[in-house]
């Protein structure tokens, strides 16, 4: 067995539902709701979306349906919300590097929560907040790239309903790791000039995160251009 069928066979589906709320005071006309994960277990210390792994149990006819069906278990299971699986709507889907000692390829969904109490379990989730993206991005939390990226984007689509109807067609993110040669942690995403020869210091077109401070860092620049 070849080295690449171990990773991908360490790969499992997974879903995230981005819950949010309206808001006047936020710049994209909502807030986002944003978990603090315990100290221990995959994602430990950082702030994410609700979600987790696609169950064997999960309906759905194909990967996408059940994903679907993940999302709203995990939305109950993780914050006690109750979301009309009807109402999610896709936004992006996540692979994440070979090399990354978890590997959970995901479907982001969007979904609206304007009423009803959050209630986390103080044990895998110990914190949560309601966020405006760019308030998110300013405050130097701990989060995974999938995470960062989205924020920006939904910040940068700045209209609720937009929002809320998700992408036609999806954008998929494979993560591909590299390094500069002044020793910046970036990941790679495609329309980056690096991204399909691994190159970092490549000339061209950026679409990257600068990891200043390594995975799960605090100190990170997102560039697009």
């Amino acid at each position: 067995m070849s080295t690449s069928d171990e990773f991908a066979r360490k790969s499992r589906p997974a879903a995230t539902v981005i819950l949010t709320r309206l808001s006047e005071a936020s710049a994209c006309g909502l807030e986002v709701l944003l978990l603090r994960r315990s100290d221990v277990g995959a994602f430990a210390g950082m702030w994410v979306f609700p979600g987790g792994r696609v169950d064997d149990a999960d309906e759905g006819h194909d990967d996408l349906g059940r994903a679907m069906s993940a999302a709203v278990r995990e939305a109950a299971e993780e914050v006690s919300a109750t979301v009309d699986r009807s109402a999610l709507a896709p936004w992006s889907h996540w692979t994440p590097p070979l090399s990354a000692p978890a590997r959970f390829t995901t479907w982001f969904f969007v979904a609206a929560h304007d009423s009803g109490d959050i209630t986390i379990d103080n044990h895998e989730i110990v914190d949560y907040r309601w966020m405006a993206p760019d308030r998110a991005l300013a405050a130097s939390l701990p989060m995974a790239p999938p995470t960062i990226v989205t924020l920006h984007e939904i910040h940068e689509a700045g209209d609720a309903e937009a929002i809320r109807r998700g992408r036609a067609v999806p954008p998929a993110y494979v993560t591909r790791p590299g390094r500069t040669s002044d020793g910046q942690d970036v990941m790679m995403w495609n329309g980056d000039a690096g991204y399909e020869s691994g190159d970092a210091d490549a000339d061209g077109a950026r679409n990257r995160l600068v990891m200043l401070n390594g995975f799960g860092g605090t100190d990170w620049i997102y560039v697009r251009r």
